[in-house]
């Protein structure tokens, strides 16, 4: 045992402490001087960095519209699947493939299908329908960025919330629906009085997860949008600062303060759910 909790110890703990320390330096990529401990002058950088504050604030909007979405969604579908209906093993397999497919696909695919030249949802909207009098550059305009990028995220995961969900819904007896209809509980009653409450444990893991995964998000817009200051989360902040900038020690202050952020969250999450559970 001990062995196995040293080994989840080095492999856990040891890259954040590393991290941790590099923050504190002016470690460089490529630099033939040792790196030196500068303190919390990276830290004081960050504070008045306009593109890291930036950075925040899109990545957190991002975060709270797309779980907020997915959650509902995911609710939705999580009902809709667990009712019993011809076909439903079918249904349960095919909700899945969107989460199936690699984001830097389904990214760039969604990418295609908003080109103001040849993607399909121009042909429908401007072509078709007339909703619109030109093409729309959904992921070159700054208006329709953050959506586009919301829509592809929204799509790909909210299948992940749903197969959560569903496994929480399954965990509640039938027995008490069964006695809430005998007691002439209407059907939004017995969601009120029975589904959400005892979902609760299952809606907290489904949000910490997917809360994690959205502030950490980086593949989707790398792909659509590249290093556009305008469009940069805070892991692709991060990236291009410890990658294509090579400043380590700036790029490690940068993923510390992702962890901190992180941390929030999830602290908060359990406060809220916290008395609901007692």
């Amino acid at each position: 045992m001990a062995p196995a909790l040293l080994c989840a110890a080095f492999v856990a703990l040891y890259p954040l402490a590393r991290t941790f320390y590099l923050s504190f330096t002016n470690a460089r990529f490529g630099d033939p001087n040792p790196a030196k401990v500068v303190g919390a002058r990276n830290y004081a950088d960050l504070v008045s960095d306009v593109f890291f504050r930036d950075a925040v604030v899109l990545t957190v909007l991002f975060t709270v519209v797309t779980v907020l979405a997915e959650l509902v969604l995911g609710l939705l579908v999580a009902l809709l699947v667990n009712t019993r209906f011809r076909g439903r093993g079918g249904v349960r397999a095919a909700m899945l493939i969107p989460w199936a497919i690699p984001t830097v696909i389904s990214a760039q695919m969604w990418k295609w299908m908003f080109n103001d030249v040849y993607g399909v949802f121009n042909d429908i909207l401007v072509n078709r329908l007339h909703l619109f009098p030109k093409a729309i550059a959904f992921t070159a305009e700054e208006s329709t960025s953050f959506w586009a990028a919301a829509i592809v995220d929204i799509w790909k995961t909210t299948p992940f919330m749903a197969l959560l969900l569903l496994a929480g819904l399954q965990l509640i007896p039938s027995d008490l629906y069964e006695a809430a209809r005998v007691d002439g509980a209407t059907r939004w009653q017995q969601f009120v009085k029975i589904t959400l409450p005892l979902l609760r444990p299952a809606m907290l893991v489904a949000l910490i997860f997917r809360t994690l995964d959205a502030l950490r998000v980086f593949d989707v817009f790398y792909v659509m949008f590249g290093n556009r200051p305008d469009t940069m989360t805070m892991a692709t902040y991060a990236q291009q600062t410890l990658v294509s900038i090579s400043d380590i020690g700036y790029g490690s202050a940068i993923s510390i303060a992702i962890f901190l952020v992180i941390g929030i969250f999830v602290t908060l999450y359990i406060v809220v759910f916290r008395p609901e559970e007692a």
